[in-house]
């Protein structure tokens, strides 16, 4: 199983990015997937997971800002991330099944 992330990069707070996950060897659809992020000095959390039925759920601190969805046909799941801010600065690491990890992306928010 491999996951590969991309779309991070650096945005000034209130920006707008999207993260894709792009999965081989696995069936997304099959499992819960999820994004978590690790900042530097802080354990990795949990972002958003999205399960089989379609069920969504999102960290306090991203509610209302960040959207996690999957495109089914390409085996790839996203997060929307909008409004921004410094604090969401993190490597943001792609999870399936919460056994297979992705080797993450940078998101940093500054101006």
């Amino acid at each position: 199983v491999q996951l590969v992330e991309s779309g991070g990069g650096l945005v000034q707070p209130g920006g707008s990015l999207r993260l894709s996950c792009l999965a081989s060897g696995t069936i997304l659809r099959m499992y819960a997937t999820g994004w978590y992020r690790q900042a530097p000095g802080k354990q990795r959390e949990l972002v958003a997971v999205l399960t089989t039925a379609g069920n969504t759920n999102y960290a306090d601190s991203v509610k209302g800002r960040f959207t996690i969805s999957r495109d089914n046909a390409k085996n790839t799941v996203l997060l929307q991330m909008n409004s921004l801010k410094p604090e969401d600065t993190a490597v943001y690491y792609c999870n399936s099944n919460f056994v297979h990890w992705g080797q993450g992306t940078q998101v940093t928010v500054s101006s």
